[in-house]
């Protein structure tokens, strides 16, 4: 694996942050030499083309965090983008709806968290939340103005086209070695390719293509799945309605989603994957199993939430148990009412000590950028996660 230099900057991964990166450093530094490997067919195949397409307003997220900065940023540069693009979206709104009085704090504690990140926020009684969503039942809400929807495919598709960037697809990566002088990186099909600078956002792998270069991460990659239901009376749902999530955990929870097409998704939970790319219950990678159980961060997540995870799996089992989580926003939905839909998997790092990765995670080693959590709400901060990582990616090709 030696020779010359064949780019600058490659980046491993073409989800919508490795094509954002992309996208950036063309626009930082013109004439930079960008190559992307990815190993699908074509971009945005797991997690960016299989989520709810919302662009997130930011008000979840603790003021001063990367995923507040970002996701505030974020959707206004979204808009902004599908604006200049012609990518079809639309400003939506939503609402966060308690059902519970126990959370009735939990959403006040959103309304000052909202503030604090300069997001408008409106407080709602019953009353009021009938005027946004007729069949919606809630003790109090709040209204959150920036939140919007797009298809973050065409998005992905579009940086890809507007990055300049030499895209690779079907490039696998099984081999990484990195000099002095340049990393060079091989692909299953035997391509390789050498560059100043590698740029780690391969998701779902991201953790094994650290170690590739000879990194250790301090992470692993855990798979949550997210199985969403479509709503066949889309009628019921004029927008968007989430519950007031738990703060122990980086998930949302089961909610509605009015898509660009009119269409209404339901969703997601999140139950264990049995693969990093196990799109339902079939699907098993013994592999990918052996890391999860090797790593004693699994173990220790487990015993510390399994009466969560126990509650996600029956509902996931179980269309009866699923219906009456959505019920509790939705009272007039029946298990007829909700068709199974796509699903897709959350890339979810996990510490050796058990502890769930919240915020994003970037680690820089020679030569070297490692993207190692990118969650949600990652594809709203996608354009100002790729400025800092092409930024990054810069001083590091400057300085090598």
């Amino acid at each position: 694996m030696g020779g010359g230099v064949d780019c600058d900057v490659l980046v491993i991964g073409g989800g919508i942050v490795g094509l954002s990166t992309a996208h950036a450093l063309s626009r930082l530094a013109p004439g930079t030499r960008v190559a992307v490997l990815e190993k699908e067919a074509g971009p945005a195949r797991h997690q960016t083309g299989r989520n709810s397409g919302v662009i997130h307003s930011g008000i979840y997220y603790r003021p001063g965090s990367l995923k507040a900065r970002f996701a505030v940023r974020g959707a206004a540069e979204m808009v902004k983008f599908c604006a200049e693009h012609g990518i079809a979206h639309e400003v939506t709104g939503k609402l966060i709806v308690a059902t519970e009085r126990a959370e009735l704090p939990r959403l006040h504690s959103l309304v000052q968290r909202g503030r604090e990140n300069g997001i408008p926020v409106r407080e709602l009684g019953p009353a009021q939340i009938a005027e946004y969503e007729p069949e919606i039942s809630g003790l109090a809400a709040i209204h959150v103005g920036t939140t919007g929807i797009v298809d973050y495919g065409q998005v992905a598709a579009q940086l890809a086209e507007s990055s300049g960037a030499e895209i690779v697809y079907g490039a696998e990566v099984d081999l990484i070695s990195r000099r002095s002088s340049a990393v060079a990186v091989r692909t299953t099909s035997g391509l390789v390719v050498r560059a100043k600078v590698l740029v780690n956002c391969a998701g779902l792998q991201c953790d094994r293509i650290a170690r590739l270069a000879g990194d250790d991460p301090g992470m692993r990659i855990i798979p949550f799945r997210g199985e969403y239901h479509d709503l066949a009376r889309p009628e019921l749902v004029r927008g968007l309605v989430y519950p007031v999530p738990d703060p122990a955990f980086p998930f949302l929870g089961v909610h509605l989603t009015r898509g660009i097409g009119g269409g209404v998704h339901v969703g997601p939970n999140a139950v264990p994957a049995l693969a990093r790319e196990g799109y339902d219950w079939a699907t098993v990678r013994p592999r990918d199993l052996a890391t999860e159980l090797a790593w004693p961060g699994s173990w220790r997540m487990a015993s510390r939430h399994w009466r969560y995870g126990a509650g996600e799996i029956h509902r996931s089992l179980s269309k009866r148990a699923f219906t009456d989580a959505v019920r509790r926003l939705l009272p007039g939905v029946t298990a007829a009412d909700l068709t199974p839909a796509g699903s897709g998997v959350r890339a979810q790092a996990v510490l050796r000590d058990g502890t769930l990765v919240d915020d994003f995670l970037i680690r820089e080693a020679p030569r070297t950028i490692h993207v190692l959590n990118a969650p949600s709400p990652a594809a709203t901060a996608s354009l100002p996660i790729g400025h800092e990582i092409a930024t990054r990616t810069l001083t590091t090709l400057h300085t090598s």
